[in-house]
Protein backbone atom coordinates (compact mmCIF):
# COMPACT_ATOMS: atom_id res chain seq x y z
CA UNK A 1 0.00 0.00 0.00
CA UNK A 2 3.19 2.19 0.87
CA UNK A 3 4.75 1.93 -2.52
CA UNK A 4 1.60 2.76 -4.47
CA UNK A 5 0.73 6.14 -2.39
CA UNK A 6 4.28 7.35 -2.43
CA UNK A 7 4.63 6.95 -6.74
CA UNK A 8 0.71 8.31 -7.17
CA UNK A 9 1.53 11.07 -4.52
CA UNK A 10 4.49 12.20 -6.33
CA UNK A 11 2.77 11.06 -10.01
CA UNK A 12 0.01 13.13 -9.32
CA UNK A 13 1.83 16.31 -7.59
CA UNK A 14 3.45 16.61 -10.70
CA UNK A 15 0.22 16.75 -12.94
CA UNK A 16 -1.44 18.64 -10.14
CA UNK A 17 1.77 21.11 -10.58
CA UNK A 18 1.53 21.39 -14.30
CA UNK A 19 -2.22 21.94 -14.48
CA UNK A 20 -1.67 24.70 -11.66
CA UNK A 21 1.01 26.70 -13.23
CA UNK A 22 -1.56 26.70 -16.50
CA UNK A 23 -4.39 27.69 -14.80
CA UNK A 24 -2.77 30.12 -12.57
CA UNK A 25 -0.77 31.62 -15.53
CA UNK A 26 -4.39 31.59 -17.84
CA UNK A 27 -5.94 33.69 -14.64
CA UNK A 28 -3.01 36.30 -13.93
CA UNK A 29 -2.83 37.31 -17.77
CA UNK A 30 -6.38 37.77 -18.24
CA UNK A 31 -7.24 34.51 -19.90
CA UNK A 32 -9.49 32.63 -17.54
CA UNK A 33 -12.16 31.79 -19.97
CA UNK A 34 -10.10 29.48 -21.78
CA UNK A 35 -10.19 27.13 -18.48
CA UNK A 36 -12.69 24.98 -19.88
CA UNK A 37 -10.23 23.86 -22.83
CA UNK A 38 -8.02 22.97 -19.32
CA UNK A 39 -10.43 20.75 -17.93
CA UNK A 40 -11.16 18.78 -21.46
CA UNK A 41 -7.61 18.14 -21.78
CA UNK A 42 -7.22 16.82 -18.16
CA UNK A 43 -10.61 14.54 -18.86
CA UNK A 44 -9.50 13.15 -21.79
CA UNK A 45 -6.19 12.25 -20.26
CA UNK A 46 -7.93 10.68 -17.55
CA UNK A 47 -9.66 8.69 -19.64
CA UNK A 48 -6.85 7.77 -21.88
CA UNK A 49 -4.74 6.18 -19.09
CA UNK A 50 -8.01 3.79 -17.38
CA UNK A 51 -9.11 2.98 -20.93
CA UNK A 52 -5.01 2.04 -21.44
CA UNK A 53 -5.31 0.23 -18.08
CA UNK A 54 -8.18 -1.43 -18.23
CA UNK A 55 -6.83 -2.63 -22.39
CA UNK A 56 -3.89 -4.18 -21.10
CA UNK A 57 -4.91 -5.96 -17.82
CA UNK A 58 -8.24 -7.61 -19.60
CA UNK A 59 -5.44 -8.77 -22.64
CA UNK A 60 -3.46 -10.24 -20.05
CA UNK A 61 -6.02 -12.06 -18.32
CA UNK A 62 -6.48 -14.09 -21.69
CA UNK A 63 -2.69 -15.23 -21.79
CA UNK A 64 -1.85 -18.90 -21.16
CA UNK A 65 0.39 -18.91 -18.00
CA UNK A 66 4.13 -18.98 -20.08
CA UNK A 67 3.18 -15.98 -22.23
CA UNK A 68 1.44 -14.08 -18.86
CA UNK A 69 5.18 -14.23 -17.37
CA UNK A 70 5.93 -13.19 -20.31
CA UNK A 71 3.89 -10.31 -20.28
CA UNK A 72 4.99 -9.27 -16.79
CA UNK A 73 8.22 -9.59 -17.65
CA UNK A 74 7.11 -6.49 -20.50
CA UNK A 75 5.36 -4.45 -18.57
CA UNK A 76 7.85 -4.53 -15.24
CA UNK A 77 11.27 -3.96 -17.92
CA UNK A 78 8.76 -0.64 -19.31
CA UNK A 79 7.72 0.60 -15.77
CA UNK A 80 11.39 0.37 -15.04
CA UNK A 81 12.45 2.55 -17.96
CA UNK A 82 9.29 4.89 -18.10
CA UNK A 83 9.97 4.95 -13.84
CA UNK A 84 13.68 6.33 -14.32
CA UNK A 85 13.22 8.28 -17.51
CA UNK A 86 10.37 10.37 -15.53
CA UNK A 87 13.06 10.87 -12.63
CA UNK A 88 15.59 11.75 -14.62
CA UNK A 89 13.38 14.57 -16.75
CA UNK A 90 12.04 15.93 -13.81
CA UNK A 91 15.66 16.30 -12.25
CA UNK A 92 16.96 18.33 -15.25
CA UNK A 93 13.22 19.86 -16.60
CA UNK A 94 12.08 20.80 -13.37
CA UNK A 95 14.23 24.18 -13.30
CA UNK A 96 12.40 25.47 -16.50
CA UNK A 97 9.25 23.87 -16.78
CA UNK A 98 7.24 26.94 -15.45
CA UNK A 99 8.78 28.81 -17.95
CA UNK A 100 8.71 26.48 -21.23
CA UNK A 101 4.40 25.90 -19.73
CA UNK A 102 3.84 29.06 -20.27
CA UNK A 103 5.29 30.24 -23.48
CA UNK A 104 3.39 27.21 -24.72
CA UNK A 105 0.31 28.51 -23.66
CA UNK A 106 1.24 31.87 -25.46
CA UNK A 107 1.83 29.80 -28.48
CA UNK A 108 -1.32 27.83 -28.09
CA UNK A 109 -3.34 31.22 -28.01
CA UNK A 110 -1.66 32.90 -30.51
CA UNK A 111 -3.03 31.77 -33.46
CA UNK A 112 -6.42 32.77 -35.24
CA UNK A 113 -7.84 29.40 -35.37
CA UNK A 114 -7.95 25.98 -32.95
CA UNK A 115 -6.84 28.00 -30.32
CA UNK A 116 -9.13 25.92 -28.19
CA UNK A 117 -7.66 22.69 -29.05
CA UNK A 118 -4.40 24.00 -29.07
CA UNK A 119 -4.87 24.29 -25.17
CA UNK A 120 -6.75 21.36 -25.06
CA UNK A 121 -3.75 19.31 -26.37
CA UNK A 122 -0.86 21.05 -24.66
CA UNK A 123 -2.92 19.79 -21.48
CA UNK A 124 -3.99 16.47 -22.35
CA UNK A 125 -0.35 15.85 -23.55
CA UNK A 126 1.38 16.92 -20.61
CA UNK A 127 -1.42 15.02 -18.21
CA UNK A 128 -1.49 11.87 -20.28
CA UNK A 129 2.42 11.67 -19.66
CA UNK A 130 1.84 11.27 -15.65
CA UNK A 131 -1.37 9.16 -16.16
CA UNK A 132 0.24 6.51 -18.39
CA UNK A 133 3.27 6.85 -16.54
CA UNK A 134 1.42 5.57 -13.15
CA UNK A 135 -0.40 3.08 -15.52
CA UNK A 136 2.51 0.47 -16.17
CA UNK A 137 3.91 1.47 -12.68
CA UNK A 138 0.91 0.35 -11.07
CA UNK A 139 0.53 -2.68 -13.51
CA UNK A 140 3.74 -4.28 -12.51
CA UNK A 141 3.21 -3.43 -8.62
CA UNK A 142 -0.67 -4.98 -8.72
CA UNK A 143 0.71 -8.04 -10.59
CA UNK A 144 4.21 -8.28 -8.36
CA UNK A 145 1.80 -7.71 -5.21
CA UNK A 146 -1.86 -8.75 -5.56
CA UNK A 147 -4.62 -7.78 -2.79
CA UNK A 148 -7.29 -4.64 -2.63
CA UNK A 149 -4.15 -2.75 -0.47
CA UNK A 150 -2.03 -1.87 -3.72
CA UNK A 151 -5.26 0.33 -5.40
CA UNK A 152 -6.11 1.85 -2.24
CA UNK A 153 -2.83 3.65 -1.92
CA UNK A 154 -3.09 4.31 -5.44
CA UNK A 155 -6.68 6.30 -4.75
CA UNK A 156 -5.22 7.55 -1.92
CA UNK A 157 -1.70 8.93 -2.84
CA UNK A 158 -3.89 10.82 -6.33
CA UNK A 159 -6.51 11.94 -3.19
CA UNK A 160 -3.64 13.49 -1.10
CA UNK A 161 -1.49 14.83 -4.12
CA UNK A 162 -4.92 16.38 -5.67
CA UNK A 163 -5.59 18.05 -2.38
CA UNK A 164 -1.70 19.12 -1.85
CA UNK A 165 -1.85 20.64 -5.15
CA UNK A 166 -4.64 22.50 -5.20
CA UNK A 167 -3.86 23.96 -1.68
CA UNK A 168 -0.27 25.23 -3.33
CA UNK A 169 -2.23 26.97 -6.02
CA UNK A 170 -4.43 28.88 -3.58
CA UNK A 171 -1.44 29.75 -1.77
CA UNK A 172 -2.37 28.19 1.74
CA UNK A 173 0.19 25.00 1.87
CA UNK A 174 4.40 26.26 0.39
CA UNK A 175 6.62 22.75 0.29
CA UNK A 176 10.52 22.24 -0.78
CA UNK A 177 9.21 20.88 -3.44
CA UNK A 178 12.93 20.77 -4.70
CA UNK A 179 13.95 18.32 -1.60
CA UNK A 180 10.56 16.45 -2.86
CA UNK A 181 11.25 15.64 -5.48
CA UNK A 182 14.52 14.92 -4.79
CA UNK A 183 13.93 12.14 -2.36
CA UNK A 184 11.02 10.51 -3.74
CA UNK A 185 13.31 9.76 -6.65
CA UNK A 186 15.30 8.49 -4.68
CA UNK A 187 12.96 6.02 -3.20
CA UNK A 188 11.53 5.74 -6.91
CA UNK A 189 14.88 4.54 -8.05
CA UNK A 190 14.41 1.73 -5.40
CA UNK A 191 11.18 0.74 -6.05
CA UNK A 192 12.17 0.36 -9.87
CA UNK A 193 15.56 -1.53 -9.14
CA UNK A 194 12.92 -4.08 -7.35
CA UNK A 195 11.14 -4.41 -10.03
CA UNK A 196 13.62 -4.93 -12.48
CA UNK A 197 15.11 -7.78 -10.41
CA UNK A 198 10.94 -9.50 -10.60
CA UNK A 199 10.97 -8.59 -14.28
CA UNK A 200 14.34 -10.94 -14.41
CA UNK A 201 12.37 -13.72 -12.26
CA UNK A 202 9.34 -13.57 -14.59
CA UNK A 203 11.53 -13.68 -17.93
CA UNK A 204 13.00 -16.99 -16.30
CA UNK A 205 9.34 -18.62 -15.46
CA UNK A 206 8.81 -17.69 -19.33
CA UNK A 207 11.08 -19.94 -20.41
CA UNK A 208 13.22 -16.87 -22.34
CA UNK A 209 16.19 -16.22 -19.72
CA UNK A 210 18.06 -19.00 -18.41
CA UNK A 211 21.51 -17.60 -17.54
CA UNK A 212 22.59 -17.00 -13.84
CA UNK A 213 20.46 -18.70 -12.14
CA UNK A 214 22.71 -20.16 -9.09
CA UNK A 215 20.64 -18.84 -5.65
CA UNK A 216 22.76 -16.13 -3.75
CA UNK A 217 21.11 -17.67 -0.38
CA UNK A 218 17.63 -18.53 0.31
CA UNK A 219 15.47 -17.04 3.45
CA UNK A 220 12.19 -18.53 2.30
CA UNK A 221 12.16 -20.29 5.65
CA UNK A 222 13.20 -17.56 7.94
CA UNK A 223 11.78 -15.07 5.93
CA UNK A 224 8.98 -15.54 3.12
CA UNK A 225 7.97 -13.22 1.02
CA UNK A 226 4.08 -13.09 1.64
CA UNK A 227 4.89 -12.91 5.47
CA UNK A 228 4.40 -9.37 7.11
CA UNK A 229 7.90 -8.29 6.36
CA UNK A 230 8.46 -9.83 4.00
CA UNK A 231 5.65 -7.75 1.93
CA UNK A 232 6.58 -4.53 3.11
CA UNK A 233 10.62 -5.43 2.05
CA UNK A 234 8.88 -6.41 -1.34
CA UNK A 235 7.22 -3.62 -1.65
CA UNK A 236 9.50 -1.29 -0.87
CA UNK A 237 13.01 -2.58 -2.16
CA UNK A 238 11.54 -5.65 -4.44
CA UNK A 239 13.03 -7.61 -1.66
CA UNK A 240 13.14 -11.36 -2.63
CA UNK A 241 13.73 -14.27 -0.13
CA UNK A 242 15.98 -16.72 -2.93
CA UNK A 243 17.68 -14.42 -5.80
CA UNK A 244 19.29 -15.54 -8.09
CA UNK A 245 22.87 -14.12 -9.44
CA UNK A 246 21.04 -12.33 -12.23
CA UNK A 247 18.59 -11.01 -10.20
CA UNK A 248 20.89 -9.49 -7.54
CA UNK A 249 23.37 -8.54 -10.43
CA UNK A 250 20.75 -6.69 -12.36
CA UNK A 251 19.74 -4.87 -9.04
CA UNK A 252 22.62 -3.64 -8.24
CA UNK A 253 24.12 -2.85 -11.35
CA UNK A 254 20.70 -0.84 -12.17
CA UNK A 255 20.27 1.12 -8.55
CA UNK A 256 24.04 2.15 -8.76
CA UNK A 257 23.86 3.55 -11.95
CA UNK A 258 20.87 5.37 -11.59
CA UNK A 259 21.70 6.83 -8.58
CA UNK A 260 24.61 7.90 -9.52
CA UNK A 261 23.19 9.60 -12.76
CA UNK A 262 20.27 11.23 -9.92
CA UNK A 263 22.63 12.45 -7.32
CA UNK A 264 25.27 14.13 -9.23
CA UNK A 265 25.14 17.54 -8.89
CA UNK A 266 23.77 19.54 -11.50
CA UNK A 267 26.08 21.62 -14.26
CA UNK A 268 24.68 25.10 -14.70
CA UNK A 269 25.49 26.29 -18.74
CA UNK A 270 28.55 28.84 -18.79
CA UNK A 271 28.06 32.45 -18.47
CA UNK A 272 24.69 31.91 -17.03
CA UNK A 273 23.44 32.44 -13.32
CA UNK A 274 22.65 28.86 -11.56
CA UNK A 275 18.79 29.17 -11.59
CA UNK A 276 16.71 29.31 -8.06
CA UNK A 277 15.67 26.01 -6.37
CA UNK A 278 12.39 24.03 -8.97
CA UNK A 279 9.13 25.10 -8.86
CA UNK A 280 9.44 26.66 -5.30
Amino acid sequence: MLVPFLIMLREGLEAALIVGIVAGYLSHSGRGAWMPAVWTGIFLAVALALFAGAGLQLASAEFPQRTQELFEAIVGFTAVAILTSMVLWMRKAARSLKAELQGSIDAALSGSRARGLALVGLVFFAVAREGLESVFFLLAIFQQSPGASGPLGALLGILVSGLLGWAIYAGGVRLDLARFFRWTGVFILVVAAGLLAGSMRHLHEAGVWNALQATVFDLSRALPVDSLLGSVLSGLFGYLADPTVGEVLAYVAYLTVALVLFLKPATPAPGRARPAAALR
